[in-house]
């Protein structure tokens, strides 16, 4: 396992443990029913998308998951409760415990805090009977829509609510790569139940809570008239609402808790659309 040292990181960054699951003894640590624990806070995304793969794969027997809070308890943005997994992992160790957390019960230490390792290292060593998400022939469809998700609708709305909405360069502009973005996954989900055909895989867990940090936090920082046009695609909401309806996605997704840890990292402005909510996905009503 490595660590990356607090001194070389930004303040405000959490040290990645980097440990792997490997496929056998020899690699030390090895998917063993019971051994690992994960702690999750799913109001956050990476902790979220961890959450719907553990559920999927129908992993509570196996590897048991802690949930916590949503809004850290410290004021460095961790949790009173992870600090004793953090300092036995790492020598002098003085930056946040935050989650997401894989943990070695045999050792009582951090295994990995990386969420893209983790959700690899689910898929691929606890699933046992279980569907396959990271399917052989798939698995770059995967990263490229990973890839999508990340810079092309995450950052982007991001950066559309920073920088304002004005600007006619549509292929400069934030908002002209997120709709292009979200044009690329309607035309997936014209006439086909999940990202990649007939069965979920990782993808849809990307391309969901994807879609929930969009239409729960982005949208406080994107006027009307974008949500209006983020709202112009039936098919992907409508998948979107369908798989809500999943107890593995329904389960875990609470939607004051994803506000209130937003509303405890938001320094930007609200914008007029931050009323708007295109889908109902806690079947409340605002």
């Amino acid at each position: 396992m490595s660590v990356v040292p607090s001194s070389l990181l930004p303040a405000s960054a959490v040290p990645a443990f980097r440990g792997r699951i490997g496929r056998d003894v020899r690699s030390g640590h090895y998917a063993v029913p019971h051994r690992y624990r994960l702690h999750l806070a799913p109001a956050g995304p990476g902790c979220l998308s961890i959450a719907l793969t553990h559920g999927l794969l129908g992993l509570d027997d196996t590897l048991p998951m802690i949930v916590l809070p949503g809004t850290p308890d410290t004021p460095d943005g961790g949790y009173t409760t992870l600090r004793p997994l953090y300092e036995a992992s790492a020598h002098l160790y003085a930056g946040p415990s935050a989650a997401p957390v894989l943990s070695d019960g045999w050792t009582g230490r951090i295994v990995s805090t990386h969420v893209p390792d983790v959700l690899r290292d689910l898929a691929l060593r606890f699933r046992g009977d279980g569907p396959d998400l990271l399917p052989e022939e798939h698995r770059g469809e995967i990263e490229a829509i990973t890839d999508l998700c990340e810079r092309s609708i995450n950052r982007a709305a991001q950066r559309a609510g920073e920088l304002g909405l004005d600007g006619d360069a549509a292929h400069h502009d934030p908002l002209g790569v997120l709709f292009a973005a979200l044009g690329s996954l309607e035309r997936r989900l014209t006439g086909s139940p999940y990202v990649l055909g007939d069965r979920p895989t990782a993808a849809d867990v990307q391309v969901w809570v994807t879609l929930v940090q969009l239409d729960t936090v982005h949208r406080w920082h994107l006027d009307a008239a974008a949500m209006d046009r983020v709202a112009g695609h039936p098919a992907l909401w409508a998948y979107a609402q369908r798989l809500a309806a999943r107890p593995e996605f329904a389960r875990h997704l609470d939607i004051d808790a994803v506000l209130r840890r937003h509303s405890a990292h938001c320094r930007g402005h609200e914008a007029a659309g931050a009323g708007i909510r295109i889908v109902d996905w806690s079947g409340t009503s605002d």
